[in-house]
């Protein structure tokens, strides 16, 4: 059905609950669980405690979920996360929360470029019909060679998600519905190729250090409770994706439930937990573990020895894997843009939408170029920005939860189609593991504590957002264009 054209400059209402479910765990569920399945083995001595670590990270970030299903449900528009910080601590430290969750949605999108790219020339290449994939070396960078149609083809699948994006949420969400099914399907045949290969003993046992697995990795923690805590403070990564739902609630369609929209943030971080556990068992089963982790790429090496049209199969389902968080980052970044810029924080021209399709024009462009440079860029040109994306992830997320908590003491009245469960208890439990996060972050003896260079991006990434903020943006706010949708009398019900 063709989409109804935006009037008045207004965002489409097109999105229902299944369609903000499937931009969520696309985000979430990227390819990952294909090409480091085997490191989340070694760094916790075994598919148990990583499975343990997932299970524990997800459970962890659930009250954080239902955070933001308390505020977008209540407060539904487009970057809310900005007008939620900014109506309970400031101007300010809304400004920042909205810049530290860009630095920890847009770079995915050049990064997702990369990684179909580097799948292309490190696996399809092997196949000797696919040898000319790597005919044409461009140049080296940071240690990492480009080649020209593995960059060639990534830019033919970011054109297609940054069309689908220009064109409205609808038809993106379409992308992140067939993603959603693609993945599961690629569970479902791990599933199966492990019931039909493998047995359980060959996960075992719970604990067990290794050494030699591909590129020299090792299990360095000591004990079951080690290996568990190794894997943990990592999770956070790849359970990012779940804020993608809300900076897109202004496009809910019409009539949408919004009590039960307030669920989908968790579900959808659930959905992810139960999808990691399962492939780390298939995975750590199909044969001895000990033997997985020595391969390169192990998920795709095992199946490769198995069935030929398994591996293809995998093959396929994990090049298309990076679309989905590529697709839900770049609607959610762009969003977070125009609502810098209704804000008055960012120039007045993000603030601006198309009048066919309804998306931000200046932000959509900003972040089509953006992605389009990346697959150029090299393997390993944005691995610091992996650890600085997280941070700015889960700054973000906490700061979402003190605003919760904030707004039920200085705006009881305001209508909350979804409260979270528990009460202030819960909102609490979100603040206190956001915190224990950023604390394992920043803290110089923690295994997960930032590197000096990627200290130094953060720290210019908010040198330059707080001069963009002083030099282009406004004193004070002038009457924000989404304003109706937030008051309390107008959100929906």
């Amino acid at each position: 059905m063709p989409e109804k054209a935006a009037s008045g400059g207004e965002m489409k209402k097109e999105l229902t609950l299944f369609n903000f479910f499937t931009i969520g765990f696309g985000a979430i569920i990227g390819t990952g669980w294909v090409l480091l399945v085997g490191d989340w083995m070694v760094l916790g001595g075994g598919p148990f405690p990583a499975m343990i670590a997932f299970a524990i990270g997800a459970l962890f970030l659930v009250p954080i979920g239902m955070c933001f299903g308390e505020l977008t449900a209540a407060i539904p528009i487009s970057g809310g996360i900005i007008e939620y910080v900014e109506r309970t601590f400031g101007r300010k430290l809304g400004f920042l929360t909205g810049w530290m969750l860009l630095l920890g949605n847009a770079p995915l999108c050049p990064w997702e470029a990369i990684a179909i790219s580097k799948l292309l020339a490190d696996r399809f290449s092997q196949f000797e019909a696919l040898s000319w994939l790597t005919s044409v070396k461009l140049y080296s960078i940071m240690g990492a060679d480009v080649y020209l149609w593995p960059t060639v083809i990534s830019l033919c699948f970011a054109v297609l998600v940054i069309y689908l994006n220009f064109h409205g949420a609808s038809a993106a969400a379409k992308l992140s519905s067939f993603l959603t099914k693609a993945l599961l399907t690629g569970m479902i045949l791990a599933m199966v190729i492990s019931f039909a290969t493998g047995s359980p003993s060959n996960a075992g046992p719970i604990f067990s250090q290794v050494s030699g697995a591909a590129g020299g990795k090792a299990t360095e923690a000591t004990s079951l409770l080690g290996g568990i805590m190794a894997v943990l403070v990592m999770t956070p990564f790849f359970y990012a994706g779940f804020d993608t739902i809300p900076q897109q609630a202004e496009e809910a369609s019409e009539g949408l439930d919004w009590k039960k929209f307030g669920l989908v943030p968790a579900i959808a971080l659930l959905a992810s937990g139960v999808f990691y556990l399962i492939c780390i068992y298939a995975f750590g089963s199909i044969i001895d573990w000990h033997e997985f982790v020595k391969a390169s790429v192990p998920a795709l090496a095992v199946l490769q020895k198995i069935n030929i049209f398994f591996y293809i199969a995998m093959l396929i389902i994990a090049t298309l894997g990076p679309l989905g968080p590529m697709n839900a980052f770049f609607g959610a970044s762009t969003r977070l843009m125009l609502a810098l810029g209704r804000k008055e924080m960012l120039p007045a021209s993000f603030a601006e939408l198309d009048p066919a399709s309804g998306t931000p024009k200046k932000a959509n462009i900003v972040l089509a170029v953006l992605t389009l440079i990346g697959p150029f860029l090299g393997g390993n040109m944005l691995l610091p920005l992996t650890a600085v994306a997280s941070l700015g992830f889960i700054f973000a997320c906490t700061m979402a939860g003190f605003a919760c908590l904030k707004l039920r003491k200085t705006e009881p009245g305001l209508n909350r189609p979804y409260k979270v469960n528990g009460g202030k208890a819960g909102i609490l439990a979100a603040i206190a593991a956001g915190l224990i996060i950023i604390l394992l972050m920043v803290v110089p003896m923690s295994p997960a504590a930032l590197k000096p260079v990627e200290w130094i991006i953060t720290i210019v990434w908010i040198v330059v957002g707080f001069a963009i903020f002083f030099i282009f943006g406004k004193p004070s706010a002038t009457k924000d264009p989404s304003s109706q949708a937030a008051s309390p009398t107008n959100v929906a019900q």
